[in-house]
């Protein structure tokens, strides 16, 4: 490609609405550009990118023994009202309706359209086990659209569905998607740290992602992880062991009663008012799950983790509850309470639902403790579980984990990075088949419901996590494995013919060897070259110049700056060696 006819347009300047580094780069670069919130065109060379990104995929894939195939964008109201999703998915499906007035939703995710192919098509045992996937766009309404194509509302993914006869089937079929996938990432340039994750609104009981280790601000998730052992763990997932020496859960009161504390509406100002440390407060906080009301319960030098206690009362929205709200739920009850002073004990119902309390496993073991007793500038003291106040039935974690604590597995303290999740792994079981009637019939005659297992890759989420993971001040430093070119040409002066016909005959030796050159042509000064090729990112640079009188050119790999003076044969001999080898 000559680099005149190359259809890019790069930026002086970063764009003004851009947060992290992929969007910066890949705007000002010429890679994307928004057409409204959330939802990009993808420029030639982001184009070359992601279909890098997709034929390793489908190679790996392949050769895992998965199927390819294409299912519809647009998918009916009916068949997510059978898996019982249409209702509870949330405000991210997109719903529309055709001319006919019929309900239909574009497509966040196909494993009611995936079911639906399979119970019409795998009718027995024999013909299992099967594996499908496709490579299709998606689109989720988020509420909040950021990060450019990290956090885009429509997006490209590839998505795999299997189906098995047994959960050891599932289970062996997991493992076989978890290799491929680290072969994946491998091979797109990426280090991936596989972690134990949230089902969310996919559902299932095990889980796992695959998260791009940054330091950037991109970084989506903090990923608790154990050098002495393999444990790691989204923070929506993680767990830990608490530290039991020198921690105080017990106060000095020998009675239980009601002391005045006056402004006290955080957890600092009450530790300073009554002089105890936080390990001896019940922390209360008010949530609104599902339009419904939930308390938890927590030791007040921790805090909640929302998908964890969004998990426990099996809710698919959370927020934390208005001071409007919160008024009014203490109103009902007849209660002079703000913000600060709530507890659990008397209250009954908010919009007419029932409060539903939940406690963190830290507060189980505390005696004597401070709590909320629902009065303004009022607390309880020296109070405890069964006698002054009731536990609640539901105690489990809720509880966000913090580095330092311990590992569950060995007992060494946990550490903590950010991560940008670019796969996902999750054994679904019989979620989707039992409600949707998708069965096979087995060996012994019986008909059963499919084990399925579903797997996702984040083509775009993977690109633009490439250029957070390879990137320096001056532009992108592409994998040479999912770049747009494999190197730039460049000569000084187009006017010098010296330099041209060097440049052109490498250029016609590059292409004739597989590799994709890129020609600079254009009448321009060396230093907008340069600064282009940088920000582009090409992995290689051959820049002829003056030095080719003495029969030298100047040879710069991207990802570590290096530059060397050799000759124009051994330049195109490095880059078709590099370029061979990925085959």
């Amino acid at each position: 490609m000559k680099m005149s006819k190359l259809f890019v347009q790069t930026l002086r300047e970063f764009p003004s609405d851009a947060e992290v580094v992929s969007h910066k780069m890949l705007v000002r670069a010429g890679y994307i550009r928004k057409l409204t919130s959330g939802v990009y065109n993808y420029l030639p060379l982001m184009w070359r990118v992601l279909k890098k990104i997709e034929n390793i995929v489908r190679e790996e894939m392949d050769a895992a023994g998965a199927q390819e195939l294409l299912m519809p964008f647009v998918q009916p109201k009916e068949l997510w009202e059978e898996s019982g999703r249409w209702e509870v998915y949330g405000r991210e499906l997109m719903r529309l309706k055709d001319r006919h007035d019929r309900e239909m939703c574009l497509g966040p995710t196909h494993e009611e359209i995936i079911t639906s192919i399979a119970r019409d098509g795998l009718k027995s045992y024999k013909q299992l086990p099967v594996n499908l996937y496709q490579i299709q766009s998606k689109f989720r309404d988020e509420v909040r659209p950021r990060f450019g194509l990290l956090r885009g509302r429509e997006f490209i993914m590839k998505d795999a569905y299997s189906f098995d006869t047994t959960q050891e089937g599932l289970e062996k079929e997991y493992q076989n998607m978890a290799q491929a996938y680290t072969k994946i990432f491998k091979r797109c340039g990426l280090n991936t740290k596989m972690v134990q994750s949230d089902s969310g609104a996919i559902g299932g009981s095990v889980s796992h992602e695959f998260m791009v280790i940054t330091d950037t601000d991109a970084g989506e998730n903090d990923v608790f992880y154990c050098e002495s052992c393999d444990y790691s763990a989204n923070s929506n997932h993680a767990v830990s062991n608490l530290p039991i020496e020198g921690v105080n859960v017990t106060g000095d009161w020998n009675s239980a009663k009601v002391v005045d504390t006056p402004n006290t509406l955080s957890i600092e100002e009450l530790c300073s008012f009554l002089n105890i440390p936080a390990t001896l407060i019940v922390k209360t906080l008010v949530y609104i799950v599902d339009k419904k009301p939930v308390l938890a319960l927590i030791r007040g030098d921790k805090q909640v983790e929302e998908t964890k206690l969004m998990n426990a009362v099996e809710g698919s929205d959370i927020r934390i509850a208005t001071a409007g709200e919160i008024e009014e739920m203490m109103g009902v009850n007849g209660f002079d309470a703000a913000k600060g002073f709530i507890g659990p004990n008397g209250l009954k119902e908010y919009n007419g639902y029932p409060i539903t309390v939940i406690a963190d496993n830290t507060v189980k073991e505390m005696k004597n403790f401070v709590i909320g007793i629902n009065q303004k500038d009022k607390h309880g003291v020296g109070y405890n579980w069964g006698t002054d106040v009731e536990l609640p039935q539901i105690v489990t974690d809720i509880r966000l984990v913090e580095a330092g604590e311990f590992c569950p597995q060995c007992g060494k303290p946990l550490k903590v990075t950010r991560g940008i999740e670019v796969g996902n792994i999750f054994q679904l079981g019989t979620k989707y088949s039992k409600p949707m009637n998708a069965v096979f019939t087995d060996i012994d005659g019986k008909t059963k419901p499919y084990i399925m297992g579903c797997y996702g890759i984040g083509i775009s989420r993977t690109a633009a996590a490439a250029v957070e993971a390879h990137y320096d001040d001056h532009g992108i430093k592409w994998p040479l494995a999912i770049a747009p070119y494999h190197v730039i040409i460049i000569p000084v002066s187009t006017k010098d013919e010296e330099q041209m016909k060097v440049a052109e005959d490498l250029y016609k030796t590059l292409i004739k060897h597989g590799v994709e050159a890129v020609l600079d042509d254009r009448d321009e000064r060396p230093g907008v070259k340069f600064k282009d090729a940088d920000l582009i990112g090409f992995p290689y640079r051959i820049t002829v110049g003056k030095g080719i009188s003495e029969g030298l050119v100047e040879f710069k790999v991207r990802e570590t700056e290096e530059t060397s003076n050799i000759k124009p044969e051994e330049a195109a001999e490095i880059v078709v060696t590099a370029v061979h080898k990925l085959k």
